[in-house]
């Protein structure tokens, strides 16, 4: 005992626990696996010596033998973004259920780093990956279908039959917000988008020019703007949409872009809506407490994370060939107060 303890420089191994307990190597494994027979007063002896004596199993060898992790990673653009949050905590959930851990990664929207995380799945570090890129690519696609684990992309309207996904069409999302503030007698209404470039970028500027033409409106690009998708993005660009449009309302591509218009919108004391009303999307959660509350789309982000934890795990525990699943979510209008004037 005093030898094993003294040779602090080499790990105690299982070895070490049969040897002190008297027992054979696979009767250890099993205890400590709670695999198999064995005896309550076997499992209470090498219980015992494997914490007198500091064996830790080594987790990271006995799932590269099993060529298992018991991990799922989740690949988002912006950890910090409340949508990704809601995403994050609704994969958590349901792959806790189940037993896995979850590694979060954020690739700061850069598709390089989305390409390196896929390929890296060859190196067995996670069992499988659910990825929400902002740019969806050809590339993109080929590694997945290429990938060593099984990969759900959570992404826009654009389905592939070979890859697992879970969509959300947000060009419906638009044109739901457009058809409420034009029901408001909205006439001249801006649209902030974010990177256009991007897949929620293209989709929602789509919807908004659908909207216009689904109301027999003309095309006017001079009402169209791009910033960040965030709070300082909707901010920075906000005193450049009311001086070169002169809109009565501004649909934002999401909630963190409308309340920074807001801002300073409520800077400029204007009054929103009754000088300008405003609309989002995204539903995160201060959009509801905001002052005033905000008029949003959601896109069911804790929904998608749940369906493609769902869906990624039912790849890994079914011993079952299935064919590529594309699941889908529906927008839904949340009408608040910054885009309807309380008569009376």
């Amino acid at each position: 005992m005093e030898d094993i303890k003294k040779e602090s420089k080499r790990e105690v191994t299982i070895m070490d626990v049969a040897e002190k307990s008297g027992v054979s190597i696979a009767t250890v494994s099993r205890v400590l696996n709670r695999t198999g027979r064995y005896s309550d007063e076997t499992s209470r002896k090498v219980l015992a010596v494997a914490r007198e004596i500091g064996y830790t199993p080594n987790y990271m060898a006995k799932s590269l033998k099993r060529k298992k992790t018991e991990q799922i990673a989740l690949a988002v653009a912006d950890i910090g973004n409340p949508v990704y949050v809601a995403m994050a905590k609704a994969v958590q959930q349901v792959v806790k259920e189940h037993g896995y851990r979850l590694v979060l990664l954020s690739t700061e929207a850069l598709a390089s780093e989305e390409y390196g995380i896929i390929k890296s799945l060859s190196k067995q570090y996670v069992d499988g990956l659910i990825i929400s890129p902002l740019l969806y690519s050809d590339e993109h696609r080929e590694l997945i279908k290429q990938a060593a684990r099984p990969v759900v992309v959570i992404t826009g309207s654009e389905s592939d039959p070979d890859i697992d996904s879970v969509l959300v069409d947000s060009s419906q999302g638009v044109r739901l917000a457009m058809e409420h503030l034009l029901g408001q007698g909205r006439s001249r209404i801006a649209f902030l988008n974010g990177r256009p470039d991007t897949v929620p970028g293209v989709a929602r500027l789509n919807g908004y020019y659908a909207s216009l033409i689904e109301h027999g409106l003309p095309r006017d690009d001079s009402l169209v703007f791009a910033s960040d998708f965030t709070l300082a993005g909707g901010y920075q660009v906000a005193e450049e949409i009311l001086s070169r449009a002169k809109p009565d309302a501004i649909m934002c591509a999401n909630d963190l872009m409308a309340l920074g218009v807001m801002r300073y919108l409520r800077e400029q004391r204007l009054r929103v809506p009754e000088d300008i009303a405003v609309v989002g999307m995204d539903d995160i959660e201060h959009g509801a407490s905001s002052f005033p509350s905000l008029t949003t789309v959601s896109l069911l982000a804790a929904e998608r994370g749940r369906m493609a934890a769902e869906l990624l795990l039912s790849r890994l525990t079914s011993d079952e060939i299935q064919k590529p699943k594309q699941l889908q979510v529906v927008p839904r209008l949340i009408v608040r107060e910054s885009s309807v004037v309380v008569k009376g």
